[in-house]
């Protein structure tokens, strides 16, 4: 598994401004947390979640996020970290 976070540099009210995804071999989201400029969580899981956006449906491309850097800044993050963001939105154990 490989875990990143993203920051999501925009003005939009109603969307998240950290993304922390949970990745597996593939490329597919496992995962996700989602922090809004309001200090909001929201998580999802492939069983659902409080995202209703549920999870990414094509596989995540780290290189293709790393090429919009004035939009998304990409961090490489370790699982402790995640789990941490996985806990505090309320995410399913």
């Amino acid at each position: 598994m490989q875990y990143i976070h993203v920051s999501w540099v925009h003005d939009y009210v109603d969307e998240p401004v950290e993304l922390l995804s949970e990745v597996d071999g593939d490329g597919d989201e496992v995962r996700r947390v989602q922090i809004f400029r309001d200090g909001r969580l929201e998580w999802a899981d492939g069983l659902g979640g409080t995202d209703v956006g549920g999870l990414s449906e094509v596989p995540i491309d780290l290189e293709e996020i790393r090429r919009q850097p004035g939009e998304f800044l990409l961090t490489v993050i370790d699982r402790q970290r995640f789990e941490q963001e996985w806990g505090r939105a309320g995410g399913r154990r």
